[in-house]
Protein backbone atom coordinates (compact mmCIF):
# COMPACT_ATOMS: atom_id res chain seq x y z
CA UNK A 1 0.00 0.00 0.00
CA UNK A 2 2.75 2.61 0.84
CA UNK A 3 4.43 1.77 -2.48
CA UNK A 4 1.17 2.38 -4.38
CA UNK A 5 0.70 5.73 -2.62
CA UNK A 6 4.28 6.70 -3.49
CA UNK A 7 3.76 5.81 -7.16
CA UNK A 8 0.55 7.85 -7.30
CA UNK A 9 2.27 10.83 -5.66
CA UNK A 10 5.10 10.60 -8.21
CA UNK A 11 2.56 10.67 -11.02
CA UNK A 12 3.15 7.10 -12.14
CA UNK A 13 0.17 5.26 -13.61
CA UNK A 14 -0.72 1.99 -11.95
CA UNK A 15 -2.70 -0.72 -13.71
CA UNK A 16 -6.26 -1.10 -12.55
CA UNK A 17 -6.97 -4.20 -10.50
CA UNK A 18 -8.66 -6.89 -12.57
CA UNK A 19 -12.33 -7.35 -11.69
CA UNK A 20 -12.43 -3.92 -10.04
CA UNK A 21 -15.28 -1.57 -10.90
CA UNK A 22 -12.83 0.93 -12.43
CA UNK A 23 -11.31 -1.84 -14.56
CA UNK A 24 -14.71 -2.65 -16.10
CA UNK A 25 -15.58 1.04 -16.47
CA UNK A 26 -12.36 1.61 -18.40
CA UNK A 27 -13.01 -1.49 -20.52
CA UNK A 28 -16.58 -0.41 -21.34
CA UNK A 29 -15.54 3.16 -22.22
CA UNK A 30 -12.77 1.81 -24.46
CA UNK A 31 -15.25 -0.44 -26.31
CA UNK A 32 -17.74 2.40 -26.80
CA UNK A 33 -15.30 5.21 -27.59
CA UNK A 34 -15.52 4.91 -31.38
CA UNK A 35 -19.31 4.46 -31.29
CA UNK A 36 -20.30 7.49 -29.23
CA UNK A 37 -20.04 11.24 -29.73
CA UNK A 38 -17.33 13.22 -27.95
CA UNK A 39 -19.73 14.79 -25.43
CA UNK A 40 -20.92 11.31 -24.34
CA UNK A 41 -17.32 10.14 -24.01
CA UNK A 42 -16.54 13.16 -21.83
CA UNK A 43 -19.56 12.38 -19.65
CA UNK A 44 -18.40 8.76 -19.22
CA UNK A 45 -14.98 10.03 -18.14
CA UNK A 46 -16.66 12.29 -15.56
CA UNK A 47 -18.31 9.16 -14.09
CA UNK A 48 -14.96 7.33 -14.13
CA UNK A 49 -13.11 10.12 -12.29
CA UNK A 50 -15.94 10.50 -9.81
CA UNK A 51 -15.65 6.81 -8.98
CA UNK A 52 -11.90 7.28 -8.47
CA UNK A 53 -12.69 10.00 -5.93
CA UNK A 54 -15.23 7.73 -4.23
CA UNK A 55 -12.57 5.04 -3.81
CA UNK A 56 -10.43 7.70 -2.15
CA UNK A 57 -13.37 8.58 0.10
CA UNK A 58 -13.86 4.99 1.28
CA UNK A 59 -10.07 4.29 1.22
CA UNK A 60 -10.31 1.01 -0.69
CA UNK A 61 -10.54 -0.45 -4.18
CA UNK A 62 -14.09 -1.31 -5.17
CA UNK A 63 -14.50 -4.68 -6.85
CA UNK A 64 -17.34 -5.48 -9.22
CA UNK A 65 -18.83 -8.12 -6.87
CA UNK A 66 -18.98 -5.57 -4.03
CA UNK A 67 -21.27 -3.18 -5.89
CA UNK A 68 -24.59 -3.64 -4.11
CA UNK A 69 -27.28 -1.63 -2.29
CA UNK A 70 -24.72 -0.61 0.36
CA UNK A 71 -22.60 0.89 -2.41
CA UNK A 72 -25.54 3.03 -3.58
CA UNK A 73 -26.24 4.26 -0.05
CA UNK A 74 -22.61 5.20 0.62
CA UNK A 75 -22.16 6.76 -2.81
CA UNK A 76 -25.21 9.02 -2.31
CA UNK A 77 -23.84 10.05 1.10
CA UNK A 78 -20.45 10.78 -0.49
CA UNK A 79 -22.04 12.79 -3.30
CA UNK A 80 -24.08 14.94 -0.93
CA UNK A 81 -21.18 15.52 1.46
CA UNK A 82 -19.02 16.60 -1.47
CA UNK A 83 -21.89 18.80 -2.74
CA UNK A 84 -22.17 17.17 -6.16
CA UNK A 85 -25.40 17.92 -8.00
CA UNK A 86 -28.11 15.32 -7.56
CA UNK A 87 -28.16 14.88 -11.32
CA UNK A 88 -24.44 13.97 -11.34
CA UNK A 89 -24.87 11.54 -8.43
CA UNK A 90 -27.73 9.57 -9.94
CA UNK A 91 -26.44 9.61 -13.50
CA UNK A 92 -23.21 8.09 -12.17
CA UNK A 93 -25.17 5.38 -10.33
CA UNK A 94 -27.12 4.53 -13.49
CA UNK A 95 -23.84 4.35 -15.40
CA UNK A 96 -22.49 1.92 -12.78
CA UNK A 97 -25.59 -0.21 -13.35
CA UNK A 98 -24.75 -0.21 -17.08
CA UNK A 99 -21.25 -1.41 -16.18
CA UNK A 100 -22.67 -4.25 -14.07
CA UNK A 101 -24.78 -5.38 -17.02
CA UNK A 102 -21.65 -5.19 -19.20
CA UNK A 103 -19.77 -7.38 -16.69
CA UNK A 104 -22.66 -9.88 -16.67
CA UNK A 105 -22.34 -10.21 -20.45
CA UNK A 106 -18.66 -11.02 -19.88
CA UNK A 107 -19.65 -13.88 -17.56
CA UNK A 108 -19.17 -12.10 -14.22
CA UNK A 109 -21.95 -12.52 -11.69
CA UNK A 110 -23.05 -9.22 -10.15
CA UNK A 111 -25.77 -7.83 -7.86
CA UNK A 112 -27.31 -5.77 -10.68
CA UNK A 113 -30.76 -7.39 -10.29
CA UNK A 114 -30.85 -6.53 -6.60
CA UNK A 115 -30.24 -2.82 -7.10
CA UNK A 116 -33.14 -0.47 -6.55
CA UNK A 117 -32.34 3.06 -7.58
CA UNK A 118 -34.84 5.58 -6.33
CA UNK A 119 -34.12 9.05 -7.47
CA UNK A 120 -35.30 11.78 -5.12
CA UNK A 121 -37.62 14.26 -6.80
CA UNK A 122 -35.86 17.55 -7.14
CA UNK A 123 -37.41 20.92 -7.83
CA UNK A 124 -35.51 22.23 -10.78
CA UNK A 125 -35.58 25.90 -11.58
CA UNK A 126 -35.67 26.44 -15.34
CA UNK A 127 -34.23 29.84 -16.23
CA UNK A 128 -35.45 31.27 -19.54
CA UNK A 129 -35.58 34.55 -21.42
CA UNK A 130 -39.06 35.91 -22.06
CA UNK A 131 -39.94 37.26 -25.49
CA UNK A 132 -39.74 40.80 -24.08
CA UNK A 133 -36.23 40.13 -22.72
CA UNK A 134 -35.11 38.72 -26.07
CA UNK A 135 -36.37 41.87 -27.82
CA UNK A 136 -34.59 43.94 -25.17
CA UNK A 137 -31.33 42.12 -25.96
CA UNK A 138 -31.97 42.58 -29.69
CA UNK A 139 -32.09 46.38 -29.33
CA UNK A 140 -29.20 46.63 -26.85
CA UNK A 141 -26.06 48.08 -28.40
CA UNK A 142 -22.98 46.03 -27.57
CA UNK A 143 -19.23 46.47 -28.24
CA UNK A 144 -17.95 44.94 -31.47
CA UNK A 145 -16.25 42.04 -29.66
CA UNK A 146 -19.65 40.96 -28.26
CA UNK A 147 -21.63 41.23 -31.51
CA UNK A 148 -21.06 37.62 -32.60
CA UNK A 149 -22.17 36.28 -29.20
CA UNK A 150 -25.27 38.49 -29.35
CA UNK A 151 -26.18 37.25 -32.84
CA UNK A 152 -25.65 33.60 -31.87
CA UNK A 153 -27.78 34.12 -28.75
CA UNK A 154 -30.66 35.48 -30.86
CA UNK A 155 -30.25 32.60 -33.34
CA UNK A 156 -30.35 30.03 -30.52
CA UNK A 157 -33.51 31.60 -29.04
CA UNK A 158 -35.33 31.12 -32.37
CA UNK A 159 -33.96 27.70 -33.41
CA UNK A 160 -33.93 25.83 -30.08
CA UNK A 161 -30.64 24.11 -30.86
CA UNK A 162 -27.78 23.23 -28.54
CA UNK A 163 -24.47 25.10 -28.84
CA UNK A 164 -22.67 22.30 -30.71
CA UNK A 165 -25.36 22.44 -33.41
CA UNK A 166 -26.01 26.15 -33.92
CA UNK A 167 -22.35 27.23 -33.75
CA UNK A 168 -21.71 25.17 -36.92
CA UNK A 169 -24.59 26.64 -38.93
CA UNK A 170 -23.40 27.94 -42.30
CA UNK A 171 -24.92 29.34 -45.49
CA UNK A 172 -24.18 26.15 -47.45
CA UNK A 173 -26.86 24.44 -45.33
CA UNK A 174 -29.59 26.86 -46.43
CA UNK A 175 -32.38 25.55 -48.68
CA UNK A 176 -35.49 27.12 -50.20
CA UNK A 177 -38.57 24.89 -49.92
CA UNK A 178 -41.85 26.30 -51.25
CA UNK A 179 -40.69 29.83 -50.54
CA UNK A 180 -39.51 29.01 -47.00
CA UNK A 181 -35.85 29.34 -46.09
CA UNK A 182 -34.76 26.21 -44.21
CA UNK A 183 -31.55 24.90 -42.73
CA UNK A 184 -30.49 21.33 -43.48
CA UNK A 185 -27.91 19.90 -41.06
CA UNK A 186 -26.92 16.83 -39.03
CA UNK A 187 -27.30 17.12 -35.25
CA UNK A 188 -23.96 16.64 -33.51
CA UNK A 189 -25.29 14.56 -30.63
CA UNK A 190 -27.82 12.25 -32.32
CA UNK A 191 -26.34 12.31 -35.87
CA UNK A 192 -29.93 12.83 -37.05
CA UNK A 193 -30.47 14.69 -40.33
CA UNK A 194 -32.66 17.72 -39.61
CA UNK A 195 -34.53 20.23 -41.76
CA UNK A 196 -35.38 23.39 -39.83
CA UNK A 197 -37.47 26.31 -41.18
CA UNK A 198 -35.88 29.58 -40.08
CA UNK A 199 -37.75 32.11 -37.96
CA UNK A 200 -37.90 35.65 -39.47
CA UNK A 201 -35.71 36.89 -36.59
CA UNK A 202 -32.96 34.47 -37.66
CA UNK A 203 -33.25 35.65 -41.27
CA UNK A 204 -33.04 39.28 -40.12
CA UNK A 205 -29.90 38.43 -38.13
CA UNK A 206 -28.35 36.93 -41.26
CA UNK A 207 -29.23 40.04 -43.30
CA UNK A 208 -27.47 42.24 -40.75
CA UNK A 209 -24.41 40.02 -41.24
CA UNK A 210 -24.39 40.37 -45.04
CA UNK A 211 -26.35 37.11 -45.38
CA UNK A 212 -23.80 35.18 -43.33
CA UNK A 213 -23.86 33.47 -39.97
CA UNK A 214 -21.75 35.09 -37.21
CA UNK A 215 -18.12 34.15 -36.73
CA UNK A 216 -17.23 30.92 -34.94
CA UNK A 217 -16.48 31.04 -31.23
CA UNK A 218 -15.86 28.52 -28.44
CA UNK A 219 -18.39 27.80 -25.72
CA UNK A 220 -16.33 29.44 -22.95
CA UNK A 221 -16.18 32.80 -24.74
CA UNK A 222 -19.84 32.44 -25.72
CA UNK A 223 -20.94 31.92 -22.11
CA UNK A 224 -18.87 34.87 -20.92
CA UNK A 225 -20.20 37.01 -23.78
CA UNK A 226 -23.92 36.37 -23.29
CA UNK A 227 -23.65 37.15 -19.57
CA UNK A 228 -22.09 40.51 -20.40
CA UNK A 229 -24.73 41.17 -23.08
CA UNK A 230 -27.57 40.39 -20.64
CA UNK A 231 -25.95 42.71 -18.07
CA UNK A 232 -25.83 45.51 -20.64
CA UNK A 233 -29.51 44.81 -21.40
CA UNK A 234 -30.24 45.34 -17.67
CA UNK A 235 -31.54 41.82 -17.07
CA UNK A 236 -30.84 42.33 -13.38
CA UNK A 237 -33.95 40.76 -11.87
CA UNK A 238 -33.02 38.98 -8.62
CA UNK A 239 -33.72 35.25 -8.92
CA UNK A 240 -33.03 32.14 -6.89
CA UNK A 241 -31.27 29.46 -8.89
CA UNK A 242 -28.90 26.55 -8.61
CA UNK A 243 -25.51 27.57 -9.93
CA UNK A 244 -23.10 24.91 -11.12
CA UNK A 245 -19.59 25.09 -9.73
CA UNK A 246 -17.67 22.36 -11.55
CA UNK A 247 -19.71 19.19 -10.94
CA UNK A 248 -21.35 20.67 -7.87
CA UNK A 249 -24.37 22.96 -7.65
CA UNK A 250 -25.29 25.50 -5.03
CA UNK A 251 -28.50 27.48 -4.54
CA UNK A 252 -27.78 31.16 -4.86
CA UNK A 253 -29.58 34.49 -5.14
CA UNK A 254 -28.23 36.25 -8.19
CA UNK A 255 -29.13 38.73 -10.89
CA UNK A 256 -30.53 37.00 -13.95
CA UNK A 257 -27.63 37.91 -16.25
CA UNK A 258 -25.22 36.02 -13.97
CA UNK A 259 -27.08 32.72 -14.48
CA UNK A 260 -27.13 32.68 -18.28
CA UNK A 261 -25.34 29.84 -20.06
CA UNK A 262 -25.33 28.27 -23.53
CA UNK A 263 -28.60 26.35 -22.92
CA UNK A 264 -30.62 29.52 -22.28
CA UNK A 265 -31.62 29.87 -25.95
CA UNK A 266 -32.86 26.27 -26.19
CA UNK A 267 -34.91 26.56 -22.99
CA UNK A 268 -36.30 29.95 -24.01
CA UNK A 269 -37.34 28.61 -27.43
CA UNK A 270 -39.19 25.67 -25.84
CA UNK A 271 -40.91 27.86 -23.24
CA UNK A 272 -41.85 30.80 -25.45
CA UNK A 273 -43.41 28.68 -28.18
CA UNK A 274 -45.00 26.02 -25.94
CA UNK A 275 -48.78 26.22 -26.21
CA UNK A 276 -48.55 28.43 -29.30
CA UNK A 277 -47.15 25.79 -31.66
CA UNK A 278 -48.19 22.09 -31.52
CA UNK A 279 -45.80 20.22 -29.21
CA UNK A 280 -44.85 17.55 -31.84
CA UNK A 281 -43.66 20.34 -34.16
CA UNK A 282 -41.66 21.95 -31.35
CA UNK A 283 -40.10 18.58 -30.50
CA UNK A 284 -39.15 18.17 -34.16
CA UNK A 285 -37.35 21.51 -33.96
CA UNK A 286 -35.58 20.84 -30.64
CA UNK A 287 -34.79 17.21 -31.52
CA UNK A 288 -36.32 15.73 -28.34
CA UNK A 289 -37.41 12.11 -28.71
CA UNK A 290 -40.06 12.20 -25.96
CA UNK A 291 -42.48 14.79 -24.59
CA UNK A 292 -41.24 14.00 -21.07
CA UNK A 293 -37.72 15.08 -22.03
CA UNK A 294 -39.05 18.13 -23.89
CA UNK A 295 -41.08 19.32 -20.88
CA UNK A 296 -37.93 19.48 -18.77
CA UNK A 297 -37.02 22.55 -20.81
CA UNK A 298 -40.25 24.36 -20.05
CA UNK A 299 -40.38 27.07 -17.40
CA UNK A 300 -43.68 26.29 -15.59
CA UNK A 301 -43.68 29.74 -13.96
CA UNK A 302 -43.52 31.78 -17.16
CA UNK A 303 -45.59 34.93 -16.50
CA UNK A 304 -46.23 35.63 -20.18
CA UNK A 305 -47.93 32.28 -20.67
CA UNK A 306 -50.08 32.85 -17.56
CA UNK A 307 -51.10 36.31 -18.85
CA UNK A 308 -51.81 34.88 -22.31
CA UNK A 309 -54.08 32.28 -20.71
CA UNK A 310 -55.86 35.04 -18.80
CA UNK A 311 -56.35 37.04 -22.02
CA UNK A 312 -57.71 33.92 -23.70
CA UNK A 313 -60.25 33.42 -20.89
CA UNK A 314 -61.38 37.08 -21.18
CA UNK A 315 -61.69 36.93 -24.98
CA UNK A 316 -63.73 33.72 -24.99
CA UNK A 317 -65.89 35.07 -22.15
CA UNK A 318 -66.76 38.19 -24.17
CA UNK A 319 -67.16 36.42 -27.53
CA UNK A 320 -69.68 33.98 -26.13
CA UNK A 321 -71.69 36.61 -24.30
CA UNK A 322 -70.84 35.21 -20.87
CA UNK A 323 -70.09 38.75 -19.71
CA UNK A 324 -73.83 39.43 -19.53
CA UNK A 325 -74.34 38.33 -15.97
CA UNK A 326 -77.91 37.44 -14.90
CA UNK A 327 -79.75 40.08 -12.96
CA UNK A 328 -80.99 39.02 -9.58
CA UNK A 329 -83.94 40.67 -7.87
Amino acid sequence: MPREIKEICQGRKTELAKNSLLYYMQWYIGVKKELICHSTYKRYMVFFRLMERFEGFICKKLYIKEVNSDFIRYFVIFGKEEEYSENTIYRTIHFVKTILNFAERKGIRTAVRELEIRREKQKKEVITLTEKEIVKIKYTEVPEHLQAAKDWLLISCYTGKIFSDFIHFNTEQLKEINGKTCLSFIQQKTKKETLLPLHPSVLNTLKRNENRFPQLMDIQHYNIGIKEIARLANLNESIKARKRLGFRTKEVNAEKWEILSSHIGRRSFATNFYGKIPTPLLMEATGHSSEQMFLRYINPNDDEQILALGDYFDRIYEERGWCKEPQYV
